[in-house]
């Protein structure tokens, strides 16, 4: 198995990666993570149905790896036309700081992380958390990121079957913060393929499974009255409350993206405001508990006292043995 990885991994040196922003990045190299097995880079592959490239961390003990790829996507923080800037902070969730580096350690299991752009020539494109613009895409590199993770996920399934080592199709989704957003955005468009998606530090906001409240219309991203309508597929509510979901925030946490304009357009807040209220906490966080559940959806909650927008070493074990729970048929 040791041989085979380590053939696979070579296998991958020296091809020169090209970014959709026109910027060329350096051969991808393999090395060691922190904590955890190999870290690889694969590239771009339109045949495969992604145009950036994506990184895998393979597991420490791929022999008793459980048969889970776990999956988030990054999130940078910022803009950049520069893939480079994206590639690195890609790689340091990977391998040193994330919840997702943590539970792929915890559980050892394979981690998968791609390294799409979040364009300052499209500044109110938010990528990074599968807002409304980025769906609307239609043509170039950044149409359909959503597609492009399941072309990702699929490549990454075949390459470790041929470690031997074989993983389910459905994914354990996880993410904090814009890749928290994109998570649970994303496991609304395709419930299929996600076995669990656990999402923190989401502005006490989850889109919403409805397409009006209380006579509010709800478009995509605040619901989905019009998802389909963006993504050509019809939803699939039922799918989606098979999911185990784990939600969660800070008590503290005053990082509202829903004030600010890359996130949510102007008619987006307005129907936040106006179907679960204008103020982050507790307002908006208790309106879309009560919700979510009343919806029928197979999701945990939780608010964390004297924590504001991250998480600590309680949290993150919460989220490891939420998956784990998953993993073993418990929950």
């Amino acid at each position: 198995m040791v041989d085979r990885m380590k053939n696979w991994v070579l296998s991958l040196f020296g091809v020169v990666l090209l970014c959709g922003c026109g910027s060329t990045l350096p051969a991808p190299q393999s090395r060691p993570s922190n904590h955890s097995g190999e870290l690889i880079e694969v590239p771009a592959s339109s045949e495969a149905g992604f145009h950036f490239p994506y990184l895998l961390v393979l597991p420490k003990d791929a022999r008793s790896a459980p048969p889970f790829l776990l999956v988030e996507t990054n999130n940078t923080g910022t803009v950049s036309d520069d893939l480079r800037v994206h590639r690195d902070a890609a790689r340091k969730l990977a391998t040193e700081s994330s919840v997702g580096q943590y539970v792929a350690q915890r559980l050892n299991v394979p981690f998968l992380v791609p390294i799409f752009p979040r364009p300052a020539s499209a500044a109110l494109t938010y990528t990074h958390a599968l807002d409304r613009d980025t769906l609307m895409i239609r043509e170039g590199p950044l149409r359909r990121l959503d597609l492009q993770l399941l072309g990702m996920i699929d490549d990454a399934r075949a390459r470790l079957e041929a470690l031997g080592l074989r993983v389910e199709s459905q994914v354990l989704l996880n993410g904090f913060s814009a890749s928290g957003s994109f998570a649970h955005r994303f496991v609304l468009i395709h419930p299929e393929r996600v076995r669990a998606v656990a999402c923190g530090g989401i502005n006490g906001i989850l889109t919403l499974p409805l397409a009006s409240s209380g006579g509010i219309g709800l478009p995509y991203p605040v619901g989905v009255q019009d998802l389909a309508e963006l993504t050509g597929a019809e939803l699939s509510l039922d799918a989606w409350k098979r999911v185990p979901q784990f939600a969660y925030m800070g008590a503290d946490d005053d990082n509202d993206a829903v004030a600010f304009d890359d996130a949510y357009s102007a008619e987006e807040r307005q129907a936040v405001f106006a179907a679960l209220g204008a103020s982050m906490q507790p307002d908006r966080w208790a309106a879309v508990q009560e919700l979510y559940l009343a919806s029928g959806a197979n999701i945990t909650f939780r608010t964390y006292p004297g924590m504001g927008h991250g998480t600590n070493g309680a949290i993150n074990e919460e989220v490891a043995e939420f998956f784990r729970a998953v993993m073993t048929g418990s929950l």
